[in-house]
């Protein structure tokens, strides 16, 4: 069993920054990969990036080249780096760690982007 803890989401302007973590409650070594989805309201939850055991990382078109995921061994959490934010990243956004054969998911945390 893997528990996900999200936190760093809140309000902020267009164009500012946020950095959601997702803390793990075991070694993320041991941990295949982790994911950032978000949902907007009355919208489907999308992958908008990942990053595997073996630092590959991948992003969604809409969040390329303004948001960053990364990991940090040392306090086992999967980190979300959000530049350049715009009104339409408004949304929950969710944790998942993959550790085969189970997905886990985070309980979310709002970023809200005022324009």
């Amino acid at each position: 069993q893997v528990q996900l803890v999200e936190s760093g989401g809140g309000l902020v302007q267009a164009g500012g920054s946020l950095r959601l973590s997702c803390a793990a409650s075991i070694s993320i070594f041991s941990i295949d990969a982790m994911n950032w989805y978000r949902q907007a309201p009355g919208k489907q939850r999308e992958l908008i990036a990942g990053i595997t055991s073996g630092g590959n990382t991948n992003y969604a078109d809409s969040v390329k080249g303004r948001f960053t995921i990364s990991r940090d061994y040392a306090k086992n959490t999967a980190n979300l780096q959000m530049n350049s934010l715009k009104p339409e990243d408004t949304a929950v956004y969710y944790c998942r760690a993959y550790k085969y054969p189970m997905n886990y998911w985070g309980q979310g945390t709002q970023v809200t982007v005022s324009s």
